[in-house]
This record gives C-alpha cells, structure tokens and sequence, in this order.
C-alpha cells in the first residue's frame, strides 16, 4: 500500500476499540468506524512499521449483517459505532475483542481461566442517566445547534433530536432549550476565539426515581439582561411536558479555555442541586459532577456480577460479625464499597475527585453504613498513609488503568484475591501482564455491556494468588 492512495477491501473483523481490519491482496490496513462484512473504501494516510491506517471514504456496500439505523444521526454523530447492527451482531463483536485481549496477555499465565463471555443491557436503547449536550454551528456560520460532535470534527455540532441512547424526556429538553435559544439570538462560546455565552447542556435522570437534573453551562460574557432571561429559562422547562420530575435546574459559569463541563460559580434556580437514583436496594444522591455509571440498570448488572465474583469475603468473629477489611481503589461514589460493607468488618475507599469521596460519605450515611471510610487522593500516595492492610482488594481504575508506580504498592500487600473492573480491555491486559508476573493468575473474567452501541465495554476479573503446584 502507498500512503495517500485510496483502496477498496472487506472488513475482516474489528479490533478494540473500532479499528476495522481490511486486507487488500496480502496488506493489512487499520481503517476506523468500519462494520465487519462492509465493503469500504478508504484513503491511506498512515504508514508506519510496515502497519498501515486509513480513513474511511464510503462504504461501498453494507454488511450482510446491518439493519437499518434506528436514528437517523447515525454517521454525522460520533456517539454510536454499532447502532446499524443487530444487538445480537453487536454483542458478539465486544466479546470476541475482550477474548482476543485477554488470551494474548493470559497464555502466558500458564493455567487455563474461564471466560464467561458478555452480559447484556437490560436495555439496549435510551439507557443513559446523563449526557452533556454542546452549543454551536452544524457548519461554519450556521444556525445554532445543541447536541453532540460530528464525528471527526472539534468544531461542528449535530442537534441529535432523535438520539437512541437517552429516553424522551433528554430529546424534549434538548429541543426545548435550543429553540428557547435560538429565538433569542443568545451566542454560543466560540471554541476558537472563546467568545460567547453558551456552552453546554448537562443533563441527568434517574432511572428509579425518574428525577432529572438540568444545568445550562455558560461563560459570564453576559451583554443582555441575564437575570431575566434565566427566569425566562427556567420557567420554560418547569412547562415543558416530561414523564420524570425535574428535582433542580443549575446555571454554572465556566470561564475555562478547555472544552469541559466544569464549574466556576453554580446558581440554583430551582429545586436542589441533587438528585437521588437507586441501585440494588441501595440510595445514591447524584450531584451534577459526581461520577457515576452512565448506565444505571447496566450498572446493577455490572455489580451483581462484581458482588457474585467476589462471594463471600472469608471468616467472621465469633459473635457472627464480619472481621475482614476491603480496599475499594478508585472508589468513586462508593457504589462498590456500600454493597461489599454488609460483609466486611471495614471497606476503605480510595478516590482522587473529592466531591465524589464526599458523595460516597453521604450515600453511606443515607445506607445506614457506619464501616465504610473513604480517603480523597492519588491511590499512589495514599497508600503509603494507610495503616491498616487489607485482605481483599476491588480495582476500578479510570480508562488509563492503574499507575505503574501504584501497582507494586497493591501487589506487595499479597491478598489472595483481587477483583479487578475495567472500562478499557487493553488498560486491563496491560496490568494483568504484572500481576501474572508477581505471582497472581486470572481465574474467570465476563464481558459486560455497559454502553450499547459504542465501542466501549466493561471487563470483570476475579486475580488469585498464585499456588506452588500451579
């Protein structure tokens, strides 16, 4: 192949995360957001190593396997990869790409481990429980738009009215608001010249509760009558028809160059700055910034599975009381911590994001858990302030994975079982390779489907220590 020529080839197969693998005569070329059995013609535009990457041009003909995408944003988007696929179709492709990860990294464990291949979302669609909707232009100059980026581009953004991953009531909003805009002239922030007044959207649901949380993002470029358009604001969406109930409605002030939803100054215009959702008989308070799984009935799976894969923690006092300590690294808002307290004497939970430490404080309180402590920091520098040691620890790193230095940290404590949750299989296997190394071997491991339609799956390990026959 010849960089800058364009090829027609089949896909093969895809790769982790959407890397479609075309062979042309005897070359491989990687050619991204490509569906396996699609006929595709792509431009070379990388050569490196003897490897080739191409960017897709057309899709020349469809895989016998598509179907017709149930949103019609599907391709200017960038949020969905499979959505033209059955979800059958879909599911089989996730778990073939964990398996491929894993075995490359396992077979040199030298015992066998099961795969127990991929869990289902309960739902499939309009699963999310939160989305950060941008303002901006579908082109240069063009009218205002709200939604998400159009794939391949920082500039333009797609008004994804009809998006499949969120339920009516996010598609209600999202038209609501930009209209409410749009008929007042209010400028969107310009990501080049950072000028402007709106920014983003953020909004959350809950799934139990059916509570919502709006919270329109700005910059403080103000030069109209800000107060009175935010009252107009908010009484916009308290008339707009939703089957949930709005528990708040935030103004946050964002003067930051980068293109995030974060927070300078937070107003409430209505109700509470929270909002509660439920998980497996547990009560979660939710603020506009804490973290927490996107997939709320895909969550109960995902901790199901955790809790079954750790079974019972091991041996209790006397008097019937749990004695065993939990390390829950990477903690976030506890969720994992708050089911593992039931049958550990004490659960210790790591976070970095300090407002989620805080919110794991409260949610354990709402729960009635009086033996769950969590630290705010770096897990690499925290360890080293704590005294107590642990007797089985629960990872659930961040897409990156766990720091190299942090791991000899967890190795040294020498468990015997490690429950290890991934959101990115090739950050999982990287780390595997070194616990394989100092002495831990994989037993089972699932796939679970968190994000339905998008390239991204979880990953569930059970580690063990490593016997002397073994």
């Amino acid at each position: 192949m010849k960089k800058g020529q364009v090829y027609e080839g089949v896909v093969e197969y895809v790769d982790f995360p959407n890397k479609g693998i075309v062979r042309v005569d005897d070359e491989i070329c990687v050619v991204k957001n490509a569906l396996p059995g699609q006929k595709v013609s792509f431009g070379v535009n990388k050569l490196r190593k003897g490897k080739a990457e191409g960017r897709l041009l057309n899709v020349v003909e469809k895989s016998p396997a598509e179907i017709d995408s149930p949103c019609s944003h599907f391709g200017l988007c960038g949020g969905c990869t499979y959505i033209s696929l059955p979800y059958e179709e879909q599911l089989k492709i996730k778990e073939m790409q964990v398996k491929k990860i894993l075995d490359q990294v396992l077979c040199c464990q030298g015992v066998p481990y099961t795969f127990e291949g991929i869990k289902a979302s309960p739902n499939p669609y309009e699963y999310r429980n939160k989305m950060e909707f941008s303002f901006g232009d579908e082109c240069k100059d063009g009218p205002l738009a709200l939604g998400m980026h159009k794939r391949g581009s920082f500039y333009d953004i797609v008004s994804v009215k009809d998006c499949r991953l969120v339920d009516e009531d996010y598609r209600k909003i999202l038209q609501a608001v930009l209209s409410f805009f749009a008929e007042r002239k209010i400028p969107f922030c310009h990501r080049m010249s950072h000028e402007g007044y709106l920014r983003h959207l953020l909004v959350r649901k809950a799934v139990k509760t059916g509570e919502i949380l709006i919270a329109l993002v700005t910059t403080t470029q103000v030069d109209f009558d800000e107060e009175s358009m935010l009252a107009d604001f908010k009484d916009m969406l308290l008339r707009t028809d939703l089957k949930g109930e709005i528990a708040g409605i935030l103004h946050i002030e964002n003067d930051s160059v980068a293109d995030i939803v974060s927070c300078d100054r937070m107003q409430t215009l209505f109700g509470k700055e929270y909002f509660y959702e439920e998980l497996l008989g547990l009560k979660f308070r939710i603020t506009p910034f804490s973290f927490f799984q996107t997939n709320s009935l895909g969550a109960e799976v995902l901790y199901s599975t955790a809790r079954e894969y750790i079974g019972e923690i091991g041996s209790k006092e006397k008097d019937g009381v749990p004695d065993k300590i939990v390390f829950d690294l990477y903690s976030g808002t506890g969720t994992i911590a708050q089911l593992m307290a039931p049958v550990s004497g004490k659960v210790i939970g790591v976070e970095i994001v300090e407002e989620a430490v805080e919110a794991a404080k409260e949610n354990a309180r709402l729960n009635g858990l009086s033996n769950c402590e969590f630290i705010a920091g770096d897990v690499l520098k925290v360890l080293d302030d704590i005294t107590e040691k642990p007797d089985f620890i629960i990872l659930d790193p961040p897409r990156d994975g766990i720091h190299p230095k942090a791991l000899p940290k967890i190795i040294s404590y020498g468990v015997e079982r490690i429950l290890y949750i991934s959101c990115k299989p090739t950050s999982l296997a990287r780390d595997l390779e070194v616990f394989i190394q100092n002495g831990y071997r994989v037993e089972k491991a699932v796939a679970v489907d968190q994000f339905p339609w998008t390239a991204n799956v979880e990953t569930v390990c059970l580690l063990s220590k490593r016997k002397a026959d073994d």
